[in-house]
């Protein structure tokens, strides 16, 4: 590993500690400074300020990060308004059964439960910013992300019979109106209403240490600032935007504008200390771009295409962690596998390296995505017969889907498909075995005619009889760079559920500083579904926010300026 990326774990130094807060000369004070401006940041900020806290948000860059990247899907349901206006009955009780499925006890019920009631309300919550949600939906409900012009889909595993429960499934993905991928629009209004508000912004602001007392509590932080308006602040505003706009295209690339980014930081910025009264929010993300952490915690990812941003390395998690905190989950990771759309695509059959089929194809990608790369090594091939395989080019030609969409899946099944006049010419070509691959597919078969029950549970809709040669296999692996596998960290810093202070090592909170959004443990962190990130930055932010600001005294909130 070279020093430009070890840096990337070293720029987060041990806590400065004092006797107190009047040992130290303060460049600027407020009563909550929020460390990390995407959702999560955003939602405390103005959760804070609406208590009438003074409030500073400090990011490393120019805000935003994973959440301005993202689609823009809200997972919120128990009768938001867009619901019932497409004709959905949803409660925050149905909306719990599928969730305490979904998240395995990664929280608390009486959390999950808080997150279910609070759904509906934060989503107006979100409006009430200036966030545009609607409720138009999808052909077939059930989608990746959806098209332009829809905004209400399933976005995890609601239709499928073994996840969903005994209460009806209802849609809960709510993504934000707008053009393309909208995570930037979402952002807009939140980053709009906070400046709209009163929120300070120190932008090009890395946080390195935090700052606390001989008794623990954490007084404030050290940035590290680019002089505002200088040539090196243009330069690092330009590599850092080129870095998020070719991330997809050009990683390579866009890794070696982070190493001129983190040396522009290291010769350039200037240490500023801010004293935060009330205590500090850590909001900055995961750790999907810190090599180091992934290869020590979740090695089996390394592989794996990068969703985030630049800002989610970590930083957030290791100043939670030298302040004293402990985190939990590390080694969890969401890697998606997408088969869906094209929407006909999982009547086939998934299959291992030996050609044993291992999951219900109809699932969402993330389940799909968990036992791919934890238990088969990353290698799995989808198989389809003749008729599916038309069936499925058709619809990606024609069926009006995204670009993201349409052109692996072109790719993956007239480029770099396996093909045989028969299942052992086909088990040949892929090196699966003959007799595994047969076996899979006749007992598949045997469901799809009805003479069976499906081995994995897929519901009748979702199967088809794969009997129609030749037989083709497309390669679903990790390594595949036509279709590549997205992932990004679920794990973070521990934090009471009722507050979002952080824990140390005795479990109990460490006074002044709380966590929110991907930096902590929180309602995805077990796995993920669409949506359910960003639903719970507004959760965790808002909590925190109201956290914090409570920790003021009144005489100090009194002099604050109120909202407009």
């Amino acid at each position: 590993m070279s020093a430009a990326e070890k840096s990337t774990c070293t720029d987060i130094q041990p806590v400065l500690q004092v006797a107190h807060s009047g040992a130290l000369h303060w460049d600027d004070q407020c009563d909550v400074l929020v460390i990390g401006w995407g959702a999560a940041g955003a939602c405390a900020a103005l959760e804070a300020r609406a208590q009438g806290a003074d409030v500073l948000v400090a990011d490393r860059f120019q805000g935003g990060g994973a959440s301005a990247k993202s689609g823009g899907v809200v997972y919120a349901g128990g009768g938001t308004r867009q619901q019932r206006a497409a004709g959905f009955e949803d409660t925050p009780e149905a909306m719990f059964a599928y969730l305490r499925h979904e998240t395995q006890g990664v929280v608390a019920d009486a959390t999950l439960q808080r997150f279910c009631q609070d759904s509906a309300g934060n989503l107006a919550w979100l409006e009430n910013h200036g966030v545009p949600y609607a409720h138009s939906m999808p052909p077939g409900g059930k989608t990746s992300y959806p098209p332009d012009g829809c905004f209400l889909y399933y976005s995890g595993n609601e239709m499928v019979p073994s996840h969903r429960g005994a209460l009806a499934p209802a849609p809960r993905g709510h993504r934000t109106v707008g053009k393309g991928q909208c995570g930037a629009v979402l952002f807009a209004h939140l980053k709009s209403a906070c400046l709209r508000n009163g929120v300070r912004a120190q932008l090009q602001a890395a946080a390195r240490r935090l700052v606390v007392d001989s008794r623990g509590r954490v007084l404030g932080a050290e940035l590290w600032c680019l002089p505002a308006g200088s040539k090196q602040a243009q330069l690092h505003a330009t590599w850092a935007a080129r870095a998020e706009r070719l991330q997809n295209l050009a990683p390579r690339y866009s890794e070696t504008l982070r190493k001129r980014l983190r040396q522009l930081e290291r010769d350039h910025a200037r240490p500023r200390l801010v004293r935060a009264r009330g205590g500090v929010v850590l909001s900055t993300g995961g750790f999907i771009f810190n090599r180091e952490l992934i290869a020590q915690h979740a090695p089996k990812y390394r592989r794996n295409f990068k969703v985030g941003a630049t800002g989610c390395d970590g930083s957030g998690l290791r100043l939670g962690l030298a302040a004293g905190g402990v985190a939990d989950r590390l080694a969890r990771v969401s890697a998606w596998r997408f088969i869906n759309p094209p929407l006909c695509w999982p009547k086939g059959i998934v299959v291992n390296a030996l050609g044993r089929r291992f999951v219900n194809e109809e699932v969402y990608g993330a389940t799909l995505g968990e036992p791919l790369c934890e238990e088969q090594g990353g290698k799995a091939w989808l198989v389809l017969d003749a008729r599916l395989r038309q069936q499925a080019i058709r619809q990606a030609l024609f069926a009006g889907y995204w670009w993201f969409q349409r052109l692996p899946a072109l790719a993956l099944m007239l480029w770099r498909v396996r093909k045989g006049q028969s299942i052992e010419q086909l088990a040949y070509a892929t090196g699966m075995r003959s007799d595994e691959l047969r076996s899979a597919l006749g007992a598949y078969n045997a469901a799809a005619r009805g003479d069976a029950a499906d081995p994995f549970g897929k519901s009748a809709e979702s199967r088809q009889v794969l009997a129609k040669g030749p037989f083709y296999a497309c390669d679903i692996s990790v390594g595949n760079p036509l279709f590549p596998m997205g992932a990004l960290t679920l794990g973070g810093l521990k934090v009471d559920e009722s507050n979002g202070a952080v824990l140390d090592a005795q479990g109990l909170a460490i006074a002044g500083l709380y966590a929110a959004g991907r930096t902590a443990i929180g309602i995805p962190s077990h796995l993920y579904v669409s949506g359910l990130s960003l639903a719970d930055c507004v959760f965790s932010g808002r909590r925190a926010g109201q956290a914090v600001a409570a920790a003021l005294t009144p005489v100090v909130i009194e002099t604050c300026e109120q909202p407009t």
